[in-house]
């Protein structure tokens, strides 16, 4: 019987590699850690994002001079569940005639009161009570155009922008009511040399 014995020269046998099975497992542990960690990042973000917290991006210059178009904002969606809306808060809501838009403008009138703009001023008037808005957090002598009379219903707010000469707000569309309020912003993110926590001005 005849033998090769080049074919048995040629012939290597592959020592077993007894760590592949360990290193197997070591990658299906690190991947279903990844994929946990991604679930759960996804659990708590996504409600986040779309239920309590969203962001907003300024455009236009209608609330300069507080806040500058392309500001990075972070809107609170869920307080105003709990509470209402006060004066002076900065609030975010669907424009009543195309509620596909989003504005932002200034809590100016409360349900129930009347809101009367004459003369350059504001003046507000509820159970016979009349104050004249002296607003701290616009430029000084400051002047609010047009001529309004209007007294709000329940769940109606009167707003405007900070930039009285160039705001497209309630003196020419009217009222913003509670349900097409979206929140309001707590945090200017961007640009980073203005990041603040957005806070309610005191009368």
């Amino acid at each position: 019987m005849d033998i090769d014995n080049n074919s048995q020269k040629n012939t290597i046998v592959e020592p077993e590699n007894k760590n592949a099975p360990k290193k197997r497992l070591a990658f299906l542990i690190a991947v279903f850690e990844f994929l946990k960690v991604a679930a759960l990042a996804l659990i708590i973000v996504v409600p986040v994002r779309y239920f309590l917290f969203q962001p907003f991006i300024v455009q236009g210059e209608s609330m300069a001079p507080n806040f500058a178009s392309g500001d990075y904002l972070i809107v609170d969606e869920i307080s105003y569940s709990f509470s209402t809306p006060q004066r002076g808060d900065v609030m975010v809501f669907k424009y009543p005639k195309d509620t596909s838009q989003d504005f932002i403008k200034r809590v100016i009138g409360l349900p129930g009161e009347t809101i009367v703009i004459q003369n350059g001023k504001v003046d507000i008037t509820k159970d016979d009570k009349k104050m004249e808005l002296h607003e701290n957090y616009l430029p000084a002598n400051l002047s609010t155009f047009g001529d309004v009379k209007l007294t709000l219903g329940k769940d109606e707010y009167f707003v405007l922008g900070d930039n009285r000469d160039h705001s497209y707000d309630s003196r020419i569309w009217g009222v913003v009511t509670k349900k097409d309020i979206i929140g309001k912003p707590i945090l200017r993110l961007f640009p980073l040399s203005s990041l603040s926590i957005i806070e309610r001005p005191s009368y």
